[in-house]
């Protein structure tokens, strides 16, 4: 991190969190954050549920909720950048404040519940993506609508020519029993409507899933089923926790999911138990406390075949994707792995 984004990022921590997250995208789309271009190596390359990413240090959704810095951030160092959540119409999500800096745990809560501009905005920025990133779209549902799992098809069909694959989130703790769909039978028919949509579609898209890191082994046994059953291409585990075990911040007894530092254990081991149910058939994307390569290499090692950041960029700043990056190389180098791809799995055990 330059001295010019650790001052930025002093002057952000000075401000309320969403109004800070809103000029960091503004700081984006002027210019004015880091921008090393895609990270890549002959180690780093690697194939996802058929896309090809330079590196596998992705961006998760909700930091650029309305697609509106895609040109920058493909030119930040990630080697994938997932948008949204985009649901039919906008929305306002939950009343303010609703996001929340736990400085103390390197974490964050928040409520925001699929706050976005709807579809048809999204879908037209979308339109003009840049065409050398690799860029997908996570799908809500609006939180008054009559069908929900008719939702997310909805979002797919609106703005499928426009992405490189497309995430069906499940699993955010901030909509009123969305969480109810991750039940077997409710999940079933909800992605075998989004596979049908997709199916339909002039070119094959990806569809991953995105899971909750709270579900239970029976849980996510079923998890596991439905995946395989109903032919999504990648599980993404896991979005936001309802845990506040071991907290120090004042906040954090807030209402919504945290995010952060102290998710890293908890979803690591949802990974490595997934890993083990699909036993390779369906790959799997780490998500949750990710804040350098060392983490980012054990969610691999574990049995994730890419990961995703966004909350350990509050503290660590836009530069640490091309860090991890870099840092991943090193570490692939050290320990003899030619691959990002020979080193899933390879210590999946520690984590059982």
């Amino acid at each position: 991190m330059n001295l010019t984004e650790r001052l930025g990022l002093a002057a952000l921590h000075k401000v309320d969190p969403e109004t800070a997250h809103g000029l960091s995208i503004k700081a984006l789309k002027s210019g004015l954050t880091p921008t090393p271009g895609p990270v890549t190596s002959d180690r780093l390359r690697t194939t996802v549920a058929g896309l090809s990413l330079p590196n596998p240090v992705g961006l998760a959704a909700g930091f650029d909720k309305n697609a509106e810095a895609l040109a920058p951030l493909a030119q930040s160092g990630f080697g994938f950048i997932e948008v949204g959540a985009a649901t039919p119409r906008p929305q306002p999500g939950n009343p303010k404040p609703r996001l929340f800096r736990l400085t103390e745990d390197k974490a964050a809560i928040n409520r925001f519940g699929f706050n976005n501009e709807g579809m048809e905005a999204i879908g037209a920025r979308l339109a003009q993506r840049p065409k050398n990133a690799v860029i997908g779209l996570n799908l809500g549902a609006n939180k008054d609508s009559e069908d929900r799992p008719a939702d997310f098809a909805r979002v797919l069909a609106h703005c499928a020519a426009h992405l490189d694959f497309a995430t069906v989130n499940v699993s955010s703790p901030n909509t009123e029993k969305l969480r109810d769909l991750q039940g077997k039978a409710a999940l079933t028919a909800l992605l075998a409507g989004v596979i049908e949509t997709r199916d339909t579609l002039p070119r094959a898209l990806p569809v991953f899933l995105k899971i909750a890191p709270d579900l239970t082994d029976e849980e996510l046994a079923d998890i596991a089923d439905v995946a395989r059953d109903t032919g999504v291409d990648a599980v993404i585990a896991t979005n936001t926790t309802l845990s506040r075990e071991g907290l120090q911040s004042s906040h954090r007894d807030q209402a919504g999911g945290l995010s952060g530092a102290p998710l890293f254990e908890k979803s690591t081991r949802v990974v490595a138990r997934l890993s083990k149910l699909l036993n390779d058939d369906v790959p799997l994307i780490g998500v949750g406390g990710i804040s350098s390569a060392d983490q980012a290499y054990a969610k691999i090692c574990a049995g994730a075949s890419a990961v995703q950041l966004y909350t350990a960029m509050v503290f660590g700043g836009l530069s640490l994707a091309a860090d991890i990056a870099r840092g991943l190389d090193t570490l692939l180098e050290r320990d003899g792995f030619k691959t990002v791809a020979d080193a899933v799995g390879s210590k999946r055990e520690d984590w059982l």
